[in-house]
């Protein structure tokens, strides 16, 4: 019988001695949160880390507006890109090569998109409209080529007409904009 109360005194001893070690581990951590009231202060006082924390608050904006100026050149190079890309193959019209060849819309999209170069995505991004006049007075040009979703509406036409006829090439191209934060 003297086994059993050693055994339990034994078993209260080391339970104790848990009890004791979780209650001065849980005190350290009470001393550890406090003290971050006291950290704290001392960071916002100390002079030293202002640079840090300046950069820190106007990083975003930076990078943003560097990021927006970039992206607003490479817009701006492709459109120059595009305008040339459609003069060039313009002209094949103009002098009557598309027209005896008898060339459709295809071909004169694989004669810009040579034009274009590697930046423009030609499958789905390009649309093309020609169209001849009798006279720029009378021109009607085929409505809005976008819809208010940003989507091509399918109303482009192909009639490069013939020599000595006035003849209006117009080119959309969707451009992928990567910076659009603000949703515009």
């Amino acid at each position: 019988g003297r086994a059993a109360p050693m055994l339990l005194c034994a078993f209260q001893h080391a339970v104790g001695e848990r009890l004791q070690e979780a209650g001065s581990m849980i005190q350290a951590l009470g001393n550890r949160v406090r003290g971050l009231g006291e950290l704290t202060k001392r960071f916002i006082q100390q002079p030293s880390g202002t640079t840090a924390v300046e950069f820190g608050l106007l990083a975003v904006p930076f990078f943003f507006l560097k990021f927006a100026i970039i992206e607003t050149a490479i817009v701006f190079w492709a459109g120059q890109l595009l305008e040339s890309g459609v003069t060039d193959a313009s002209r094949q019209i103009r002098t009557g090569q598309v027209q005896t060849q008898n060339m459709d819309q295809q071909g004169f999209q694989t004669i810009l998109c040579n034009e274009l170069g590697l930046l423009f995505d030609c499958d789905d991004r390009l649309a093309i409209d020609v169209q001849r006049v009798d006279r720029f007075d009378e021109l009607e040009l085929r409505p809005q080529p976008v819809d208010g979703e940003g989507n091509f509406n399918g109303t482009f036409g192909f009639d490069p007409g013939a020599g000595g006829e006035t003849v209006v090439v117009r080119v959309f191209y969707r451009w992928p904009l990567f910076f659009n934060i603000l949703g515009m």
